[in-house]
């Protein structure tokens, strides 16, 4: 197991996304670019793949610790830190469910047939097929 597998399980595991591991660096002083942190998870025969270095994870779990815990002076409780996170992530699938709650793929049940054929101004029976003269017996004999 390589940092890279450690640093994708404490993303996942934490439920963060690539602009809070951005922010956990940025509170141990280390700066570096969402782009480099997509580029730490990517598949290892991808070709924009980084191997994650020492320095990476260990300033990214210095940076977690401070994250989760806080200073000395501004301790945190870190369950209420990880219940926010869980917070930030859950609107986001609730908002996919109202905006597909609207959608409805099946037709309305109080719609007659005689309200379908007013709107209907296509006929199929005007258009002329252009295979209408043949007759196709599928390889059998006729009789």
């Amino acid at each position: 197991m390589n940092n890279n597998d450690i640093l994708k399980k404490l993303r996942v595991a934490l439920q963060l996304r690539d602009d809070q591991i951005v922010e956990i660096l940025e509170l141990v002083d280390f700066r570096i670019s969402k782009a480099e942190v997509g580029s730490l998870f990517r598949n290892e025969d991808h070709p924009k793949y980084v191997e994650c270095g020492d320095q990476i994870l260990r300033n990214f779990l210095n940076g977690l610790v401070i994250h989760l815990r806080g200073t000395k002076e501004d301790p945190k409780n870190p369950t209420e830190v990880l219940t926010s996170n869980k917070a930030e992530v859950k609107p986001f699938k609730e908002q996919k469910k109202t905006e597909n709650k609207g959608k409805s793929y099946a037709k309305p049940a109080n719609k007659s047939a005689a309200d379908n054929k007013k709107k209907s101004t296509f006929n199929k029976k005007d258009l002329a097929h252009p295979l209408a003269g043949i007759k196709f017996n599928n390889g059998k004999k006729s009789k």
